[in-house]
Order: structure tokens, then C-alpha cells, then sequence
């Protein structure tokens, strides 16, 4: 999909083109340098920021093996209990990102609706591939639930989320959900989603966009697969790749119509849709990958929030999921 000037919303441009020329590679082994870099720069800019206004901590979620975690947590200052819980995945093509760096979004969540944000610091795919970063999820989900009492959450109502490359892990931590039995999903919100390797779509195909387009996102997948990259690569690594989408819980997703993930996006929805799962979601014109990060103050990026705290704030009033009991789980 060829993607002009033009195309792009007038207020979206000059960051895009700016952020354009500094982060995309003309090769895959300088992209993988750059995400080398990336994760120090991250580290020293981000990690353990707090963000203000909220009640800020850490802990450590142990992964069976002699090695833990790092999980971050944020919740309203006032004391409250029963809240929805959200397990959220920050962005960062797989290969890059630190949960800190999505203060922003868990202030607007939390001040949206009181709830409590478990945001794991899972292992990238430069220092351990597919399944090493939705094991981390997957655990921490997992942790959330049979912490939930002491963490002030409502085990009925655990949600998950993520932007980008955290959009992926929503949907493959929702499909495992479902599949183990272990915990049960009230919501979920992945945000213009990397679902899909196959990379067959329109949007997909010869995407020149700003920000992320064709190549990057095939160096993100050849990353984060490893060894399966071009194989028979698994619905939980690729979730655009799931052809049974019954008993995934309601949705909210939005993309921009010029980004390489909008047409994944779309069959996600429609494969939710045409089961009878509830989901909101919209396209916004003119728009890139990650644009409402980007961009924050451009009137695109403003609607894009507001539809999705929107729908956030309906799904902790309308969606609850009991948790199956102790006796039927299946531990892992």
C-alpha cells in the first residue's frame, strides 16, 4: 500500500515525518542495532518513573525457574477496593518498550474509571523470542488473579490491553485464557494489534508509511518468531492467525486507515462480530502507526482517546466474567 504525504492527516505530518527519519532503518541489521539501542535509552529514560497523581509500585512475579518478573502497578491515590483490574502490555514491535513508558495512558484509564494497572516487564524479542514474552504475560495474568483481593481488584472483572506489539499479547493472552481455563477475561483492548506475520493484506504489503511500515514490521516478526519465522507458526504467536475466536471476551480496538496492521485489525473484528461478541472500534483517516502517542494534541488523537475511555468506562460497568473455581483450573 503506497502511503503519500498527502494521505496523511495535516496535523499528524511533521511528527510523523520527523519521527519517520529517525527511527526507520534501511536494513534489518541496523533495525535490530537500533532496538539494541533503544532498550538502553529506554531503560535510563523510563524505568521506575512514577507517574504523578497515582499510587506507584513494584513487585516481582516469579516465573518457576530460579527468575522473576519485574511488574509495575498503578492504582487511584484514595483507597478503594473492588476495582477492575487491567493487565496492560506496552507497545514496541515485540522488540523494544519498558512498562513506564506507558505512564500516560494508565492516568487517563484510572481517572477515567478506578482500577488498578498490572503492567509486566516482559522479555523482549532481541534477548529471548516467541514464547518467552506471552509466557511473562501470561503469568503475571495469572498472579493478578489470585492476588486480586490484595491488589484492591474485583477478581470478576480482570481485563487486558495493550497498544501495537501489546495489542498482540492482549489477543494471544485472551486466547490462552480461554484455552487453559486458568482465568476468565471481562474485557479486552488491544490497539491497533501486530497480529499477523503472513503480512497478505493490502495495508500490509509495500506499506511505506511513517513510523512503522512493511520492512520494519517484517524484521519485528522474523524477531520475535526466531526459528518459526516462515513456519508453522502457532495462533498464540500470530493471533491473526486464530480462525476460532468463540468465548473471547468483548472488545474495544481502534487503527489508522494507513498503517500496516489496519487490515489484521479489521478481520479481528469482524471474526468477533460475526460470532456475536461485542466490539467498538473505529478507523481514523489519515492516520499512522502509534499516531495518538506520537501526536497527543492533534484533534485525531484527542477523538481516538475519547472513544476508547469511552468504551472502557462502559465495559467496568457492563462486563463481568466470574472466575472458574479452584478446583476445575488447570495449572501450569
Amino acid at each position: 500500500m503506497k502511503v503519500t504525504r498527502k494521505m496523511v492527516n495535516k496535523q499528524l505530518r511533521f511528527r510523523g515525518m520527523l519521527l519517520d527519519r529517525l527511527v526507520t532503518k534501511s536494513s534489518e541489521e541496523k533495525f535490530i542495532q537500533s532496538m539494541h539501542n533503544s532498550k538502553e535509552q529506554m531503560d535510563k529514560r523510563f524505568k521506575g518513573k512514577d507517574v504523578e497523581g497515582l499510587d506507584c509500585s513494584e513487585e516481582w512475579v516469579s516465573r518457576g525457574d530460579g527468575s522473576s518478573i519485574r511488574v509495575r502497578i498503578y492504582k487511584p491515590r484514595a483507597a478503594v477496593k473492588e476495582l477492575p483490574g487491567v493487565l496492560w502490555m506496552h507497545g514496541g514491535g515485540y522488540a523494544q518498550g519498558v512498562p513506564e513508558m506507558s505512564g500516560d495512558m494508565y492516568k487517563r484509564l484510572i481517572d477515567t474509571s478506578d482500577c488498578v494497572i498490572v503492567a509486566p516487564d516482559y522479555r523482549l524479542s532481541i534477548d529471548a523470542p516467541y514464547p518467552a514474552a506471552l509466557d511473562d504475560c501470561y503469568k503475571v495474568l495469572v498472579w493478578m488473579k489470585n492476588h486480586a483481593e490484595e491488589l484492591g481488584i474485583c477478581e470478576d472483572q480482570l481485563m487486558a490491553g495493550g497498544e501495537s506489539a501489546g495489542g498482540g499479547l492482549t489477543v494471544a493472552v485472551a486466547l490462552l485464557a480461554r484455552d487453559r481455563g486458568d482465568v476468565h477475561l471481562a474485557f479486552h483492548m488491544p490497539l491497533y494489534p501486530m497480529l499477523d506475520d503472513r503480512m497478505l493484506s493490502e495495508s500490509a504489503r509495500e506499506n511505506n508509511a511513517y513510523v512503522w511500515n512493511s520492512a520494519t514490521n517484517r524484521w519485528g516478526w522474523k524477531l520475535y518468531l526466531g526459528d518459526l519465522y516462515g513456519r508453522n507458526v502457532p495462533s498464540y504467536a500470530a493471533p491473526g492467525r486464530a480462525v476460532d475466536c468463540r468465548n473471547l471476551p468483548p472488545a474495544v480496538t481502534f487503527v489508522g486507515d494507513l498503517e500496516p496492521f489496519r487490515d489484521e485489525t479489521i478481520r479481528y473484528v469482524e471474526n468477533l462480530r460475526a460470532i456475536g461478541i461485542p466490539v467498538d472500534f473505529r478507523i481514523y483517516k489519515g492516520a499512522y502507526h502509534g499516531f495518538d502517542i506520537i501526536n497527543p494534541n492533534a484533534d485525531i488523537s484527542k477523538a481516538a482517546r475519547d472513544f476508547l475511555m469511552e468504551s472502557f468506562n462502559y465495559a467496568t460497568v457492563h462486563y463481568f466474567a466470574p472466575q472458574p473455581s479452584s478446583l476445575n483450573r488447570h495449572h501450569t
